[in-house]
């Protein structure tokens, strides 16, 4: 599974794709805000920053303006994902877009056939949204389960990228069920890598190595 930042900060990006395990970005026209940058050239950077996907979202909301947004944002750059919105007019866009060679992103997915009509518009990936699920009491690690195995089921080739991650057991379990990618806020990222066990043991060592080289 591939592991994404949900972010628009570049330097929390460059962080963490030093580590060698970054393999794309999520954006969403609210990060872009928080980050306090032009869209185009902070795109661009990520980008270069990564070298992997990075989805970009139109901000347009009926279909024939979201065609024409998401092609400015495709030629940013050859990684960008163009992000769309899981409504008729976003299906009417993807399936466009797919057309032209154009990978596409169906963001706020929430339901098994949202996904599916997603993927029969020809959707690279579908972003189910587990922690806003889980806020209103509903399983999202369920609704991953049921779009794994539709998608199996059913030969469709569309990627999930699991979404609205809210701490580490998430990336866990959507990576059980066969989610193909999870994007996460980086400080849910830097959880990741830490154990208070693995800190323990590791001062245990060097306390160790330090007295041996006393004697």
């Amino acid at each position: 599974m591939d592991l994404y930042l949900d972010t628009a900060e570049v330097s929390e990006i460059r962080e963490i794709a030093a580590w060698g395990v970054l393999s794309g970005v999520t954006t969403n026209p609210s990060l872009i805000a928080k980050a306090g940058r032009p869209l185009e050239p902070t795109i661009k950077e990520i980008c270069a920053i990564v070298g992997g996907p990075v989805s970009a979202e139109v901000v347009s909301t009926h279909a024939p303006e979201m065609i024409a947004e998401g092609r400015r944002l495709a030629a940013i750059d050859a990684h960008v994902v163009v992000k769309l919105p899981t409504t008729v007019e976003g299906l009417k866009a993807c399936k466009a877009l797919a057309s032209e060679g154009i990978r596409v992103n169906m963001t706020l997915v929430f339901s098994a056939n949202q996904a599916l009509l997603c993927a029969k518009a020809g959707a690279w990936c579908v972003s189910p949204f587990l922690g806003r699920l889980d806020d209103i009491s509903w399983e999202g690690m369920e609704l991953v389960r049921e779009i794994a195995e539709i998608y199996q089921v059913q030969g469709l080739s569309t990627r999930i990228l699991a979404a609205s991650i809210r701490h580490p057991r998430h990336v866990a379990e959507v990576a059980r069920l066969g989610a193909h990618m999870a994007t996460m806020p980086p400080k849910v990222f830097r959880q990741l890598i830490q154990h208070p066990l693995t800190d323990a043991g590791l001062e245990a060592f060097l306390k160790d190595w330090a007295r041996a080289g006393a004697n």
